[in-house]
């Protein structure tokens, strides 16, 4: 009774898994005879299941247009990507529907304890310094990668560049975290002896393999705000600002400039001044640079590099011209 009840709901997974399914497919991944598969049909159909039978050549079986029935069946990679999913929703949520709770907690309680506890090691290592809405990148590598963190585990990953050249890496991973609408793995990188962040939707697979570390004391998320600021671009952007930190905060978050102040003796002999900053920004290109000077709508000066001012003329000529300035 157990084998048939089993091979029923298998049955029934692979009817809701395409449009029609053939008998002697049904055989096949079912491991049994074509005779047996027709039997267990009929058991479906004893139990008010909507299977439906397509004669001729190109027959087979298939659920009724529209419908798809309860239990459903997922491998335990769709469970966990299901559930993230859920937690996902529910966290963003100012009010969390009963739903999402009541499917979370049912999830939750029919997965095996193992799988649970690596839902639980997932979520623990995760750290958001925003919403994430990004790439869902794969459940399985997910996991693979919380428990490397959780138990300071070396992992070998495999990594698909944004130019989409591969690699291979050896890395001691540090911690998940989400940013700008991606997650992102922050981790040291053996080969190259170096700090590295990896978006996770770009790792293709990624394995343990013997050997542990200690992790930086620094958290996970001020690690990524810093290699973002760090990064080896093409041009390195210094720039000193006359605002508040707040203001320019708004305009220049931590993954983008190092912020420094600079006048603080001046300050504190004038407390009505404003306060002078350096500004240290990593890009690849110039150009949305000027708009964002534009945007802060306070005293900045280009230290550094004379490309940026050349920008900046030229976009405020621009600005000129459309306020129908003829100079």
């Amino acid at each position: 009774m157990a084998d048939t009840t089993a091979r029923a709901l298998q049955l029934l997974e692979l009817l809701q898994s395409a449009q029609l399914r053939t008998v002697a497919e049904l055989a096949e991944r079912l491991g049994v005879d074509e005779r047996t598969v027709r039997r267990d049909v009929a058991r479906l159909h004893d139990l008010g299941l909507p299977v439906e039978t397509l004669r001729g050549r190109y027959g087979g079986y298939r659920l009724a247009p529209g419908q798809r029935v309860l239990p459903l069946m997922f491998s335990n990679e769709e469970v966990v990507a299901v559930f993230l999913g859920l937690a996902r929703a529910k966290a963003a949520s100012h009010e969390p529907g009963i739903a999402a709770q009541t499917a979370l907690s049912k999830i939750k309680r029919a997965l095996p304890i193992a799988d649970a506890k690596r839902i639980d090691t997932l979520l623990g290592v995760m750290t958001r310094t925003s919403q994430h809405r990004g790439a869902a990148p794969d459940p399985a590598v997910m996991l693979t990668l919380a428990e490397a963190v959780n138990l300071r585990r070396v992992l070998d990953v495999r990594y698909l560049s944004g130019d989409g050249v591969p690699s291979r890496r050896t890395i001691h991973p540090y911690g998940l975290v989400a940013h700008s609408d991606r997650w992102y793995l922050v981790a040291f990188d053996i080969d190259k002896q170096e700090e590295r962040t990896f978006r996770v939707d770009r790792i293709r697979t990624a394995r343990s393999i013997p050997g542990t570390f200690e992790p930086p004391q620094q958290p996970v998320e001020g690690r990524l705000l810093d290699l973002f600021a760090d990064a080896d671009y093409r041009w390195q952007v210094v720039l000193r600002i006359r605002e508040t930190e707040d203001n320019i905060r708004a305009h220049l978050p931590p993954s983008v400039a190092r912020l420094e102040r600079l006048d603080r003796a001046a300050e504190q002999a004038s407390a009505d001044s404003l306060p002078w900053h350096r500004a240290e920004i990593h890009a690849q290109n110039l150009d949305w640079l000027p708009s964002v000077i534009a945007a802060l709508d306070c005293e900045v000066v280009i230290d550094r590099p004379d490309e940026l001012r050349n920008r900046v003329r030229a976009a405020a000529t621009r600005m000129l011209h459309s306020a129908g300035n003829d100079q």
